[in-house]
């Protein structure tokens, strides 16, 4: 029988937003809904959105292949991987399978894991 792994969990976690920004009180007019929709209903100051260069793979291997300098992570040492999205630009190819090209140096093509696509729950559920 084999041993249970040790140290295992997150170790580190990495965001990125997008420099392009939206300010919620400016949008809610030009959207011409009522004052306070966007700032007070979602609680949101501003909103950053992508440009025409970025999407969901790029988003992505922004956020890890940072996570991975920042932290000093050795890929050989990540046996799973959850991607968790609302976005979905390839029906056959995942966010994940993307990802796994920052593993390819370091040999490591043993990366469980997958993509969860359902609005906020994904994140929530990659956790």
């Amino acid at each position: 029988m084999s041993e249970r792994p040790e140290n295992i969990g997150i170790k580190a976690i990495e965001l990125y937003f997008p420099s392009q920004c939206v300010d919620q009180a400016e949008l809610e007019k030009f959207d011409g809904v009522s004052a306070g929709k966007y700032t007070i209903g979602l609680g949101q100051t501003r909103m950053s959105f992508c440009d025409d260069r970025e999407d969901i793979y790029s988003l992505a291997l922004t956020a890890v292949s940072s996570l991975l300098r920042k932290y000093k992570i050795n890929p050989k040492d990540i046996g799973r991987l959850e991607v968790g999205t609302e976005t979905i630009l390839d029906k056959s190819k995942s966010v994940k399978s993307v990802l796994m090209q920052l593993f390819k140096e370091s040999g490591n093509t043993n990366v469980e894991g997958v993509d969860t696509v359902n609005a906020c729950y994904g994140g929530t559920n990659a956790l």
